[in-house]
C-alpha cells in the first residue's frame, strides 16, 4: 500500500498570522498583568473592568462586555472580586431589575488614576520599537483584522 501524500503543505505555526497574533497579546498580556498584579493586585480581566468603567462612568456588565471584548463569565466574576475589593459598586438597572449597572468607588477611582499612568507608560515603552508611521499603519493594520474577524464571525452565525 502507498504511503499517504498530505493533502497540503505543513502548516508552519511561526508563519501564521492568527498564532503570531495570539502569542504577541499573551505576551503583552502578561507584561500588563505581572505589573497590575504586583502594584495594585488585580489580574487581566480586573484591570479591565476598571479601565472601560474608569473611561465611560457607569456601565451595564453587558457594556462592560461590550467594550472589553472579554465573555460574561470573566466580566461577571472579575466584577464580583472588585466588588468584594470594594473598587466596584454594583447596583440593579432601574430600566431592568436582572442588568447591573458597575461604577467605580472612591478606592476604585483612586486604582484607575494609578493605572491610567501606568498603561500609558507601558505603551510608550512597547510603541517605541515603531516609528511613528509604523503606528499609524499597524493601528489601520489591526483595525482591519478586527472587521474582518467581525464579518467572518458574522457569516458563521
Amino acid at each position: 500500500m502507498p504511503a499517504s501524500k498530505p493533502d497540503a503543505d505543513p502548516l508552519i505555526l511561526q508563519d501564521f498570522l492568527p498564532y503570531r497574533l495570539s502569542v504577541v497579546t499573551e505576551a503583552v498580556s502578561g507584561l500588563f498583568a505581572t505589573r497590575y498584579r504586583e502594584r495594585f493586585g488585580l489580574s487581566i480581566p480586573e484591570w479591565r473592568v476598571i479601565a472601560v468603567v474608569g473611561q465611560h462612568g457607569n456601565l451595564s456588565t453587558q457594556q462592560v462586555i461590550e467594550h472589553t471584548g472579554m465573555d460574561r463569565v470573566r466580566v461577571s466574576r472579575a466584577v464580583i472580586r472588585l466588588a468584594d475589593k470594594v473598587l466596584l459598586e454594583r447596583r440593579a438597572d432601574p430600566r431592568d431589575q436582572r442588568a447591573q449597572l458597575l461604577r467605580l468607588t472612591r478606592q476604585g477611582r483612586a486604582t484607575y488614576r494609578g493605572i491610567v499612568p501606568l498603561a500609558r507608560e507601558m505603551q510608550a515603552a512597547l510603541s517605541s520599537a515603531l516609528t511613528p508611521t509604523e503606528q499609524r499603519q499597524l493601528a489601520a493594520i489591526l483595525d482591519k483584522i478586527d472587521r474582518r474577524t467581525r464579518d467572518l464571525t458574522a457569516t458563521e452565525d
